[in-house]
């Protein structure tokens, strides 16, 4: 597993952040489903997943507590809970190649 704490995320365009909890069933479901797109996807386009434990920063306890797993890109929520394959598609668009 590949955690970081939020201060050591580098930046890189193709980086999915994910917001998780040790011990969240969602949280389980949500990595095992970006790292199989990440291997089903990998000669279309390579992309990062950094994996942030909300526990670990106080900040983000209270900002994401009751909605993790939260997965981002750009700073922007693409979907919390669930993996969707529709907006997962939509962000692979955006990513560079």
């Amino acid at each position: 597993m590949n955690k970081k704490n939020s201060e050591e995320i580098i930046s890189n365009s193709n980086t999915l952040i994910v917001y998780y909890r040790q011990g969240c069933h969602l949280c389980e479901q949500m990595l095992v489903s970006l790292y199989q797109q990440q291997i089903m996807h990998q000669s279309r386009v390579e992309f990062e997943i950094e994996i942030i434990d909300i526990d670990d920063d106080p900040e983000l306890l209270q900002q994401y507590n009751i909605d993790v797993p939260v997965v981002m890109y750009q700073d922007e929520v693409i979907f919390y809970h669930f993996f969707d394959e529709k907006e997962f598609e939509d962000t692979l668009k955006k990513m560079k190649k």
